[in-house]
């Protein structure tokens, strides 16, 4: 395993799409933005930021329970996407691209969980 948190996929994956999900909420009005976007966008960058938390740690053990916080703001993340969709604050494509890129990171931090998983029985 690399010692660089930038050469974690999942890292880097998780970084890009709470990027992507920050440019779409500053275009919102400013109620908008205090309401759903700040939810939308904590929940989002939180994904990549328990993967760093737990990439720091050096246990095994932590860097597990912070990547099952990290899926715990991936799945509000869906939800305040469904949310931003149902409330037309998304187009129906951005719905269904955004989704798709989620449930790639979600594939890949569950690979990645059991990956720490099964170097803690090392």
């Amino acid at each position: 395993m690399s010692n660089r948190l930038e050469d974690l996929e999942i890292y880097t994956l998780s970084e890009t799409f709470a990027d992507e999900i920050w440019f779409i909420v500053a275009t919102w009005d400013y109620f908008t933005k205090d309401t759903v976007g700040k939810q939308l966008t904590r929940a989002a960058d939180s994904i990549s930021a328990n993967i760093a938390e737990g990439f720091g740690r050096y246990h095994y053990k932590e860097n597990k329970n912070f990547c099952y916080f990290s899926r715990g703001s991936l799945i509000e993340t869906k939800s305040w996407i469904k949310k931003s969709y149902t409330r037309n604050l998304i187009t129906e494509d951005q719905y269904q691209t955004l989704i798709s890129k989620l449930e790639t990171v979600h594939i890949k931090l569950n690979a990645y969980i059991k990956f720490i998983g099964k170097m803690s029985n090392d």
